[in-house]
């Protein structure tokens, strides 16, 4: 992707660019393009082993802050020229708006104190004479608070975003693969002004280096307007599907189409519905002031058919790079594993095994990074589909999320209803899990070499239960963990046993859920169309 030439008059010297939300799907993204661009980057994040692993790591700086912490922030900013503001808690539960206010005037003020030149923020388009839903009123109020501040802020506004990965690109795609007749709501019918993201990346990288200090909004779309009824039609062209055919009722809510959108697409309901709500309106920019300022990408703004088909190359080649459930929840850090020094205390429950593996370390570790997605979890399926299913129902992310990658795994990916909280590659595998529980719970895989040429496989299932309710759901499950548990580490033992020099084989019996949201083709007659070999970023 080309970008607009922002290096410093200085080259030896180019300014300092701060990305905070560096583990989410637009930061993970812009973090290489301003790169490109010839400048230096820190990111910043809650932890940062989870930038461990990206290809980019060793190029940029990484410091520790958050945003809900102000004191962390001074070291964060010391020498920033731009910040990148990236943060948004989709899907962040009761006193979300409140959590974000915070954090962003936190953020704003000390981005003064530290004497950054601009800040730069991604929103959303949104009429300014009708009532907002909330998610959209927050992410206009986290803008309206950067441009009250003392540091200008560039404040872009897109529509829907189309890039492998993007939350509403894979909304769009399950809903248009699996659904050959859908009953939506009305505003269906509403017109929208997707972008592409390897443009929405090529207007952020411009926004650092404007001339003078605007201190404005500017919205930014493709070159396309239509309805999102016509949206789902051309990613079914484009996808080589069967025409869709839609069917517009007045009596679905939007939290009923959330709830629906996160039984039929791996995007769970409590992040649907800002993006079903943000339908309710009309997402067309009012004007396009800032290609006056930042020049088009060499060929032009991406079209909708392109930027699908960019996207599905993407997804066919197994190459996206972040995706919407890149960022761990918001809170996240404030529970660690209770063995960790800061661990407060509480009731704990475990489950251990260990077991000897008649195979190499390396052949079982290849077992254990694979787990997951399709992969399956290499125990009772009917239990784990269930789970998965009951999950889904009450808004939490199930089984569908897949993996971003078949067979790496990162500090920070999400893997089904879990996030890889720990990797130390070869030796141990902590997931933490974003299940629905009245508590938390973590699961550890370890590898250990064994004297005799095998292999210890160790396993740990830990649960901090949250109130009676939370020790009532230990002991209703604990009479399947033998069957879970147990059956897991023997199909675990048996797959690097059967392995024959490379990923073995999951085993009958495993769990087989829905195909993975990036490692699958679509579902219908042909196949992809591919106008080029570009990648959407």
């Amino acid at each position: 992707m080309s970008s607009p030439d922002i290096r410093a008059d200085d080259p030896s010297d180019p300014p300092l660019v701060l990305v905070t939300g560096a583990t989410g799907y637009i930061g993970g993204r812009v973090v290489p393009e301003l790169l490109r661009a010839g400048l230096r980057v820190r990111a910043m994040a809650r932890h940062a082993d989870r930038l461990d692993g990206r290809p980019w790591r060793g190029d940029i700086e990484v410091v520790e802050a958050d945003v809900m912490d102000p004191a962390t922030l001074e070291d964060a900013l010391d020498g920033v020229d731009v910040a990148y503001y990236l943060i948004h808690a989709m899907g962040g539960g009761k006193g979300f708006a409140a959590h974000d206010r915070a954090g962003v005037q936190n953020f704003a003020d000390a981005a003064a104190r530290a004497g950054v030149r601009r800040i730069v923020y991604l929103g959303g388009i949104h009429p300014d004479d009708e009532e907002l839903s909330p998610h959209m009123a927050s992410r206009k109020e986290v803008g309206d608070i950067l441009l009250a501040g003392p540091v200008p802020a560039v404040v872009l506004r897109a529509a829907v975003i189309l890039g492998s990965g993007s939350a509403s690109f894979e909304v769009m795609r399950h809903l248009a693969e699996r659904l050959p007749v859908m009953v939506a709501p009305r505003w269906i019918h509403n017109r929208i002004q997707p972008i592409a993201v390897r443009d929405v990346l090529h207007y952020l990288v411009g926004a650092a280096r404007l001339e003078g200090a605007p201190n404005r909004t500017f919205d930014i779309g493709g070159p396309d307007v239509l309805t999102y009824s016509g949206l789902l039609r051309a990613y079914a062209r484009v996808a080589g599907l069967r025409p869709r055919r839609i069917q517009a009722v007045p009596v679905l809510t939007p939290r009923l189409a959330s709830h629906w959108i996160g039984l039929v697409t791996p995007v769970p309901t409590g992040i649907a519905r800002p993006l079903v709500e943000s339908l309710i309106h009309e997402s067309v920019a009012a004007e396009s002031d800032l290609r006056d300022l930042v020049p088009d990408p060499e060929g032009g703004l991406t079209d909708v058919d392109r930027a699908i088909s960019l996207a599905l190359t993407r997804i066919r080649d197994l190459d996206v790079s972040t995706a919407w459930h890149s960022a761990a929840p918001a809170g996240a850090p404030s529970a660690p594993l209770p063995e960790d020094p800061e661990w407060t205390g509480g009731i704990v429950r475990g489950d251990e095994r260990s077991r000897h593996v008649a195979a190499a370390p390396e052949t079982l570790w290849s077992v254990i990074e694979g787990i997951g997605g399709t992969n399956g979890w290499y125990s009772w399926r009917l239990g784990w589909v269930a789970r998965g299913l009951m999950d889904r129902i009450v808004g939490g992310p199930g089984l569908r999320r897949g993996r971003r990658h078949p067979q790496r795994l990162a500090v920070g990916d999400a893997l089904d209803w879990w996030r890889v909280e720990r990797l130390v590659p070869g030796r141990l595998l902590r997931l933490r899990a974003e299940m629905r529980v009245p508590g938390e719970a973590w699961l550890e895989l370890g590898v250990e070499s064994a004297d005799d040429g095998g292999s210890l496989l160790h396993q740990r299932a830990v649960y901090h239960p949250r109130g009676l309710l939370g020790d009532a759901y230990w002991w209703a499950v604990w009479p399947f963990h033998g069957i879970v548990f147990g059956g897991m580490q023997r199909n675990i033992a048996r797959a690097a046993e059967n392995a024959d020099g490379a990923a073995a084989e999951p085993p009958p019996g495993r769990t087989s859920p829905s195909p993975t949201p990036f490692t699958t083709r679509p579902t219908g007659q042909g196949t992809t169309r591919r106008h080029d070999q570009e990648p959407d970023t």
